[in-house]
């Protein structure tokens, strides 16, 4: 698992702000579902911060209740949800970008 504090291309063009983190950590991880305190400790962000997010992000359908877990709600991104595709889209193709750079750069260094 990467650094939180590590500086990425998706917060480089987004902001680093709470919300951009969590969106982050849930396309990261867009196949598993996670529970709340997951989704903070993975985004680097404090669990008070998320709580005062959660309603909005709710609210906005990107995430999804996938199950539950004794007493802990699972989430997961609503890959029906148009956004959320498009968002998919956007970061791998950014992802896809920063890595080609990286290969570049390391064949043109040897």
């Amino acid at each position: 698992m990467r650094f939180q504090d590590e500086p990425t291309i998706f917060r480089e063009l987004f902001g680093d702000t709470p919300k951009v983190r969590v969106l982050e950590y849930l396309l990261e991880g867009r196949e598993l579902d996670h529970s709340i305190g997951d989704i903070a400790e993975g985004a680097g962000i404090n669990r008070v911060t998320l709580f005062r997010l959660w309603p909005e992000i709710e609210k906005s359908k990107l995430i999804m209740h996938t199950r539950n877990i004794g007493n802990a709600k699972l989430f997961k991104l609503n890959m029906k949800n148009p956004y959320v595709k498009s968002l998919v889209e956007l970061f791998d193709k950014l992802i896809n970008e920063k890595f080609k750079k990286a290969g570049v750069e390391e064949k043109l260094e040897h």
